[in-house]
């Protein structure tokens, strides 16, 4: 019987999570893909209760990638990049906006203030969405922001349709069984007229699965970051087109000529911090920080303050930041596939 804990978490999820891989891509089959596409809220919540602590002592609250200018700091980069795609859907005072996959709602606070919207955060972790509301309130912006728990695979269902002027989706999609299924969620629940914007988690067009370096790199990703399936950037473009989305704007921003890189921080070269407080998140990424963090985390799980699992999900995410760096050298993976799409007005 599996042990809940009162901050929403489920022992047994977090210790189950390793076990919907094969630890050797090449031990890999059909079914083991079949079976995370399958059950992809388990190992989405079990993948999260493991390890939203351990992102928000290394990552802060807004759980996902971002451009960085040269001296630009750790935190002004993350919301830069919320504040970006908050302009790119022209987000205005007063509208309706859903986003999916709030994490623990770290972008939902920062968009709400950027540009005056209400939020609904939607997230089917229970451990998240408690957390979400504890800062949100300690931020009084209760009032512009709620969080409820749901599937969003099954939006139109809990919302109803056209329910939302505009949705987007930060590095949570890609998460979701099928592209075109979530998608097609999200067209639903907007308004005609309405905007969904989203920066998407993807392999880039020139990743190919049947080189075996290139398989590997993918799964060690899926394994690292609780995704059941990665898949290519133009399938990404594919679905939106599929369920109706006309795309206005698109980009890959890991294209840009930056001189600081995306994944710098998970390189865990100190030298290359940006600012004397970037030593920091930047420290705990390294060979150091990661013997220090790991054994502190061996010891919490000993004593019975986390879950059992918690220091395997820990290793996982040792597995993804390796992968992340080498996929954004190679430039062979992107978290930042930016699309800006407009439901069709109705006739």
């Amino acid at each position: 019987m599996s042990t809940e804990y009162q901050d929403g978490r489920q022992e047994n999820r977090v210790e189950n999570y390793t076990k919907f891989w094969q630890k050797d891509v090449n031990k890999e089959g059909e079914t083991d893909n079949q079976n995370r596409v399958e059950n992809y809220t388990d190992v989405i919540n079990g993948y999260y209760d493991g390890a939203t602590e351990l992102y928000e002592y290394g990552w802060a609250q807004s759980f996902h990638f971002s451009r960085f200018y040269k001296g630009e700091a750790f935190a002004a980069s993350l919301a830069r990049h919320e504040h970006y795609l908050a302009s790119q859907m022209s987000l205005r005072p007063g509208m309706r906006v859903l986003d999916v996959g709030c994490g623990v709602g770290g972008p939902a606070r920062e968009i709400a203030r950027f540009a005056d919207v209400n939020i609904v955060g939607l997230n089917n972790n229970d451990f998240q969405i408690q957390r979400a509301r504890k800062y949100t309130k300690r931020a009084g912006l209760e009032d512009n922001i709620t969080f409820v728990k749901g599937d969003f695979m099954k939006l139109s269902e809990q919302f109803g349709p056209n329910s939302f002027d505009a949705v987007y989706a930060i590095e949570a999609t890609v998460h979701a069984p099928t592209w075109e299924g979530v998608y097609g969620e999200i067209m639903k629940v907007l308004k005609p007229g309405g905007v969904f914007g989203v920066y998407e988690w993807c392999m880039t067009d020139a990743w190919d699965p049947s080189i075996p370096s290139h398989k590997a790199l993918g799964h060690e990703i899926e394994f690292g970051n609780g995704i059941p399936e990665m898949r290519p950037l133009a399938k990404a473009r594919e679905a939106m087109k599929t369920v109706g989305f006309v795309i206005e704007h698109e980009e890959d921003l890991a294209e840009r000529h930056d001189e600081v890189p995306w994944y710098y921080p998970l390189e865990g070269d100190v030298w290359k911090a940006q600012t004397a407080w970037d030593y920091f998140t930047v420290w705990r990424m390294s060979w150091s920080g990661k013997l220090v963090s790991h054994n502190a985390i061996r010891m919490l799980e000993f004593c019975g303050f986390l879950p059992k699992g918690t220091w395997e999900v820990g290793e996982s995410l040792k597995t993804a930041a390796d992968a992340l760096v080498r996929g954004g050298q190679t430039k062979l993976f992107t978290p930042m596939y930016l699309a800006v799409c407009r439901k069709p007005a109705e006739n």
